[in-house]
């Protein structure tokens, strides 16, 4: 726990590397332990609010200890057995978390002098924007963001079917059924271990969220046709679009972190996908995007954001917020990722524009933002882009939720270029760079 709050990483690549440098923990052992990280990370304001209350630092040992009384009803006893020094036991206790332990006796961890966004874990600089964004149903949004997010498997029509994964599933004893909305995806009721799913390592299922699936879905790439996906980071949503093409055409994978490219393109390999070719950007405005403005049939931009859609999936996200940089910041370099990636879209071309988030400054006014800016493209509509999606919170666009739909927080745009810039602006923008 303390490696999760002090390092930069992702929760989940931060546990990956310690399990990596400790293998001889036994599966059973991992799953307690992973159960256990999450369910602080998931409490980690009501935890933080108990141990400020008693005036108690809030450290991870503390907030272990505070877990075990409010929500596991350990008694002080039956604690501080297990706190006992020995080899893989944690120190003993001392006279003072003792006496936490004693006033937390009896206690749950809800109270109700708890402020409402302590109660729902939500971090007070996305408060404010995400009662904006649901109103009366505020509450429930973010009841949703707590509990854990379900296992969800895209498979890949280059190798298999989905029927053909379900029978599979069936077979390895696991309950699972075919997803609501996304047409490859499958919904496993249950959380296997990953190394016991063999076709995970064949290539044939990928690891994805059905909102991420119907993303890729709605770029609606075909075979022989060339796109970009902009921001494509490890690549699960290139994988989608390659498979849409039927691995004819091109598709390419645009990021500025080489190592997710890598990590990328060890996938398609997996996946027998060979129409996709990596690219190394130094930044949005790099070159290779001013050589091929005009170029693509289908331009995906997935831009890095706030990730407030993935809390579930991502409990610790939540607390690295972004006002380091700032809120309007990230926005800022979502317009100019956006502005930049449109350069490549070809005249009748389709742009998507997408976000983890579910913040409407990251969303809708960031789309309303970039039309009003750019009158070459029109919003596509989603009963236009993709009519069999009726379970979207919005019209126009695709949103979706954790408590409306199930899956994680994603919005997407489609656009559509009617025309190619003017000359003169063309002119201007060239200049700029």
């Amino acid at each position: 726990m303390h490696e999760v709050d002090s390092v930069a990483r992702p929760a989940d690549a931060v546990v990956s590397a310690w399990f990596r440098a400790r293998r001889y923990i036994g599966d059973r052992d991992r799953g307690q332990i992973l159960e256990l990280l999450y369910g602080l990370l998931r409490h980690h304001a009501r935890l933080g609010w108990w141990l400020a209350r008693h005036g108690r630092e809030d450290t991870p040992r503390n907030r272990l200890l505070a877990w075990l009384t409010l929500k596991e009803a350990k008694t002080p006893d039956q604690i501080e057995r297990l706190f006992n020094g020995a080899k893989f036991a944690p120190a003993m206790l001392t006279d003072h978390e003792h006496a936490l332990l004693v006033k937390l006796r009896g206690c749950t961890i809800g109270h109700p002098d708890m402020p409402e966004e302590v109660r729902l874990e939500c971090p007070s600089w996305a408060a404010d924007p995400l009662r904006r964004r649901f109103g009366e149903a505020f509450g429930d949004e973010m009841a949703a963001l707590l509990a854990p997010a379900p296992l969800d498997l895209r498979v890949n029509p280059i190798k298999s079917t989905r029927e053909a994964m379900l029978c599979a599933m069936k077979d390895l004893g696991l309950r699972a059924e075919a997803s609501a909305m996304a047409p490859y995806g499958i919904r496993v009721l249950e959380r296997p271990s990953l190394a016991s799913l063999p076709m995970l390592r064949t290539g044939e299922v990928e690891i994805q969220d059905e909102g991420s699936q119907l993303v890729a879905m709605l770029v609606d790439a075909r075979p022989g046709e060339r796109v970009v996906d902009f921001c494509a980071g490890a690549g699960g949503k290139t994988l989608a679009i390659a498979a849409q093409m039927k691995n004819k055409g091109h598709v390419v994978a645009c990021d500025v972190m080489e190592g997710r490219l890598k990590r990328g393109a060890e996938r398609f390999r997996q996946a027998g996908l060979h129409n996709i070719e990596t690219r190394l950007l130094a930044g949005e405005t790099d070159r290779w995007i001013k050589r091929h403005k005009g170029g693509f049939d289908r331009v995906l931009v997935d831009v890095p954001c706030s990730g407030t859609g993935t809390w579930r999936r991502n409990p610790d996200a939540r607390w690295r917020s972004p006002e380091e940089q700032g809120l309007d910041k990230l926005v800022s370099l979502q317009a100019r990722i956006l502005a930049s990636a449109a350069r490549l879209v070809k005249p009748g071309g389709r742009l998507v524009y997408a976000t983890c988030s579910m913040l409407p400054e990251e969303n809708e006014d960031q789309v309303a933002a970039f039309l009003a800016a750019y009158p070459a493209f029109r919003a596509v509509p989603l009963s236009e882009a993709a009519p069999q999606l009726t379970a979207s919170a919005h019209t126009d666009y695709l949103s979706l939720t954790p408590a409306r739909n199930d899956t994680d927080g994603f919005f997407a745009a489609v656009m559509q270029r009617e025309g190619a810039l003017t000359p003169e602006r063309a002119l201007t923008k060239d200049k700029a760079e």
